[in-house]
């Protein structure tokens, strides 16, 4: 009988990327679904109230709730539509948590009550900002080479 030739392996496998919820990405998916499950219910609670006192701060609380939860959701499935989901939404948490980040430090009055980004996330001890760096990189490791 002849030999089989040997699969390539490496981060994607024989058969094409890794998924992303596999392995240490479990870890990440779950980090995100508490992420998810924090901000959806901080900014339920501060919209419902006192949205008036700070109306950005809260509207963006949400923004972030929406962003954690689809990126939690992209992470945890498989396909490359997922992969690209991911991909997309975690770029916008990067670029959203540098925004309102730096705002918030440069523009205090335009934040009168924090959000999950503030000060880049120093209210959940800079994890917000961390968060997507590894996201990002778990991306790339567990994509095609």
């Amino acid at each position: 009988m002849p030999e089989q030739p040997l699969a390539a392996t490496g981060p994607s496998g024989p058969t094409g990327p890794r998924p992303t919820a596999s392995g240490p990405g479990r870890v990440l998916v779950a980090v995100y679904a508490v992420f998810a499950l924090a901000a959806t219910s901080r900014a339920a609670v501060q919209i419902a109230t006192d949205f008036a006192e700070a109306p950005l701060a809260y509207a963006l609380s949400a923004f972030s709730a929406v962003v954690y939860v689809v990126a939690t959701i992209a992470l945890a499935r498989r396909g490359s539509g997922a992969r690209r989901l991911a991909l997309v939404t975690i770029t916008i948490e990067l670029v959203g948590v540098l925004a309102v980040g730096t705002v918030s430090l440069l523009a205090p009055a335009d934040f009168p009550r924090a959000t999950v980004w503030s000060g880049y996330g120093s209210g959940y001890g800079f994890v917000p900002l961390v968060l997507p760096i590894v996201g990002l990189w778990w991306l790339h490791r567990t994509g095609r080479p």
